[in-house]
């Protein structure tokens, strides 16, 4: 007798309904998409678009006036590069100008990098009698006026034979610099844990070697925005080279655009004078269009600490 295996089955009753499907999860769109999402944005949008409007309104216009024409002007006549002419042919020459505030703005950022990175690491990571009462007099000269030193250093800098001098300008500069640019590299380096300095020297680096290939890598956003700063300030700064600077071809670029304003009897040649703002401005937004994410996180370098 064979015996035959049946397989079960399953077997279906038509009398029992099958079980519904779970429903769906909704779909959840993003806060911002929503009605209510965007008409809290809107402001902020309308904000910030009137702020950007606002800052950038007066860099377009002077665009705009440096190649429109003017009267008594030589750009007269319809719309042309008549005023940069009249810049670059300016006594020794646009480019000249340039190269002077190029290389004071230059030599000011070094040494405002070089002082301000030791001199922040000193503060920072060593303890010695007098520290706080010693960074607190480098702050002070932030509360002496700018204008009342120019004095004093001029008759410092003709003593030692800086006066007339671009490097002389780029040192005074510099001064003024370290106060802010010593703070910030500070507060740079007390963000960086100090384990990891004490790691490299277990791994055997010297204090040197440490700072070098730990830390300099950690406080980069914080040099970045003492350059960056530094290199405005010295581009841009008019009163110490119409103290210190006799000789028409060591002039920076805004005292020569200054004086060329109103070389012709007093009245100023507005064309020529936006060629020079204009030619004053791009290094500085093209640096800052390059360096902003550096800058903004070099400005939060400690803002977390602790």
């Amino acid at each position: 007798m064979v015996s035959v295996s049946r397989t079960s089955q399953p077997t279906t009753d038509p009398t029992v309904d099958p079980a519904p499907p779970a429903p769906a999860a909704p779909t959840r769109r993003p806060s911002g998409t929503t009605i209510a999402g965007i008409a809290l944005r809107t402001p902020y949008w309308v904000f910030t678009g009137a702020l950007g409007l606002i800052f950038l309104a007066p860099l377009l216009w002077t665009a705009v006036a440096s190649v429109s024409p003017h009267p008594g002007t030589n750009q007269v006549e319809g719309w042309g590069l008549g005023n940069y002419e009249t810049l670059a042919n300016y006594q020794a020459g646009v480019w000249r100008y340039v190269a002077n505030s190029a290389f004071v703005s230059l030599l000011t950022v070094a040494l405002t990098l070089l002082t301000s990175f030791l001199g922040g690491y000193a503060f920072a990571r060593f303890r010695f009698p007098g520290r706080n009462l010693l960074f607190l007099v480098t702050l002070a000269i932030l509360m002496v006026p700018y204008a009342t030193l120019l004095i004093p250093l001029y008759v410092l800098l003709n003593e030692v034979g800086l006066q007339n001098s671009l490097v002389g300008v780029a040192l005074v500069l510099t001064m003024f610099q370290l106060p802010f640019s010593t703070f910030l590299m500070r507060i740079s380096f007390e963000a960086v844990p100090r384990e990891l300095d004490e790691a490299a020297l277990v791994d055997g680096c010297s204090s040197f070697a440490a700072l070098w290939r730990v830390l300099l890598p950690a406080v980069k956003p914080g040099l970045i925005t003492v350059g960056l700063f530094a290199f405005l300030n010295a581009w841009n700064d008019f009163m110490a080279p119409l103290i210190l600077i006799n000789d028409t071809e060591r002039m920076t670029l805004p005292l020569a655009v200054s004086n060329l304003r109103g070389q012709v009897q007093g009245v100023v040649d507005y064309g020529a004078t936006e060629a020079g703002v204009v030619v004053l401005a791009l290094p500085c937004v093209l640096l800052f269009l390059l360096l902003q994410r550096h800058y903004v996180r070099g400005f939060m370098s400690g803002a977390l600490k602790g």
